[in-house]
């Protein structure tokens, strides 16, 4: 059953319930009011700082969309990229291209407009939903990008080389497009990344994306009277798939935009959120919060929070400790996944085992793991080797690259290039990773696009970036430079005056000035930099109950 039918079905039994809110907390914080007061204040006028939609007002915006697309000759085999900020129509937008049987394309929203384009041509989108945030980005790239031959603008002040959402989609049919769409067939194409940083486009089906909401359905027990806070962007797996647990049986949905302490405890509190997925940073910043008297949560509302959820990287067992002296009543869990494993739940914790914090878990619901050496036979209980997952959601290839399709999928199992260990109890423990990506705050970062960056500065002679440990968002990036002769005197803010030109998430957290080990065939030598400066990965000790 593809996934589009429980939109349907959602939209005739919960018809006039709320699915989706959006909440932009900046504006109204300016004015002084409570959300819902603020939206009378606004009443009509755009942009609102809270805004919602039902279920049904949910499924006509996505059969609009659908029926335009189909006008326009959007298809089964077609694909159409969306390229937003997290907004409310995001997901009918989704929701609309996979009634027509075609492909969607969710994008990175920090993408540069070089790596738009690169994401763009490899996915070979024939259409492209975008919001104003990049109007700059895809003007520069505009004639790079000639299979996108619709570009449809979600906002005010529509460019010239764009149609305005909204305006082509109002007179549109609310009718479902009478088309059928199987398990097997291809639905979405996410984006990954290897340790070169050049996304590689992730394929997969239908029934890989609803095999998501019933395995985190089945992980979290979500009802009707569930509401789920969704913060992370949308483009990734791990937000959009722990939402699907709630879509499942037609569960509000809430999306903050912002992470602010005081953001996130006002919305549990106003919308009654009983949900909350965090990345590290972010229950972090509660606690920092909490402890600096900043936020009291005893001045909100947060009787019906019942379960916070953690994905993305590694967590500390001590945040955990620190998070049930203030929330004594929470649920936890924490969740692993890869986009090639259509996002979270491949392996996760439980909530009933919290005794285990600071293990991944065990295989998800529907999953089987192993953990393989490098003859991919596995290895002894508690010895390190390469976790490998198989399951419904495993993605059907790399679109493509056929070459790096083969060298992750083998007979059904998706070898994730993470190192990790199994106890006596049969817990997963993640120790170390194949690849060099930085996991820094939840997001991903490539060594190699910013030592390419580096090495244009002409005074230095060879620079490697790796990832030290810190305590908020898991990791950091650091660029050990090795200056050339007659530069000597090149200082730190002179690295970073230089890194200005890269997007801030992208720009080294700290610069060490050192040789760059090499070995004899010219590759860095980065286990001996994460030795000299963090020790190795330096991981966690189990936490007692």
């Amino acid at each position: 059953m593809p996934i589009t039918e429980i939109l349907a079905r959602n939209a005739e039994l919960y018809g006039q319930d709320i699915s989706l809110v959006e909440i932009s907390p900046e504006e109204q914080e300016k004015q002084g009011l409570s959300w819902k007061e603020f939206e009378l204040v606004q009443s009509g006028l755009a942009p609102k700082y809270r805004r919602e939609i039902t279920w049904k007002e949910f499924d006509d915006q996505a059969n609009r969309f659908a029926n335009l697309l189909l006008s326009r000759g959007i298809e089964k085999g077609k694909k159409v990229a969306i390229l937003l900020m997290n907004c409310l129509e995001w997901l009918p937008a989704y929701f609309g291209v996979l009634k027509t049987g075609a492909i969607v394309v969710p994008m990175n929203f920090r993408y540069t407009a070089e790596e738009i384009r690169y994401c763009l041509n490899l996915s070979e989108s024939d259409a492209l939903v975008f919001g104003p945030e990049f109007i700059d980005r895809l003007e520069s790239i505009k004639n790079d990008i000639p299979r996108v031959k619709y570009k449809f603008f979600i906002g005010e002040n529509c460019p010239s080389f764009a149609e305005r959402y909204e305006d082509i989609t109002k007179n549109m049919p609310t009718t479902a497009p009478d088309i059928e769409i199987k398990d097997e067939e291809d639905a979405a194409i996410y984006f990954s990344s290897g340790t070169t940083g050049f996304p590689k486009a992730i394929l997969h089906t239908h029934g890989s994306l609803l095999s998501s909401a019933i395995t985190e359905n089945k992980h979290h027990g979500q009802t009707k009277e569930d509401c789920f806070l969704c913060i992370p962007p949308l483009y990734h797996t791990g937000a959009k798939m722990h939402w699907f647990g709630s879509f499942l049986v037609g569960g509000k949905g809430v999306l903050l935009r912002g992470t602010k302490p005081k953001w996130i405890l006002k919305a549990v509190s106003e919308e009654q959120v009983s949900i909350v997925w965090l990345l590290v940073p972010w229950a972090q910043d509660i606690l920092d919060a909490i402890e600096r008297g900043e936020v009291k949560p005893e001045d909100y509302d947060l009787s019906r929070w019942r379960l916070m959820h953690i994905g993305a990287q590694p967590v500390p067992p001590s945040l955990i400790h620190r998070w049930f002296k203030y929330f004594p009543h929470h649920q936890y869990d924490t969740n692993y996944g890869l986009s090639e494993s259509i996002g979270p739940g491949c392996v996760h914790l439980g909530v009933e085992n919290v005794h285990k914090v600071g293990a991944i878990g065990i295989p998800g619901y529907g999953w089987e793991a192993k953990i393989v050496g490098d003859d991919k036979k596995p290895v002894k209980q508690g010895e390190v080797g390469e976790l490998a997952v198989k399951g419904p959601g495993v993605m059907k290839c790399y679109y493509k690259d056929p070459e790096a399709t083969k060298a992750v999928l083998k007979d059904g199992w998706l070898y994730s290039g993470d190192m990790a260990m199994m106890d006596e109890d049969g817990f997963i423990y993640l120790v170390d990773r194949k690849k060099d990506v930085i996991i820094s705050g939840g997001e991903n970062i490539y060594p190699v696009q910013i030592e390419d960056f580096l090495h244009r500065c002409e005074a230095i002679k060879d620079v490697a970036v790796i990832g030290l440990p810190d305590k908020r968002l898991g990791e950091i990036s650091a660029a050990i430079i090795e200056l050339k002769p007659g530069f000597e005197s090149t200082t730190e803010e002179d690295i970073l005056a230089f890194c200005q030109a890269l997007p801030r998430y992208k720009r080294p957290r700290r610069i060490i000035f050192d040789k760059v080990p090499r070995n004899p065939t010219g590759k860095i030598e980065k286990p001996k930099l994460r030795e000299k400066y963090c020790g190795g990965r330096l991981v966690e000790k189990q936490i007692k109950s």
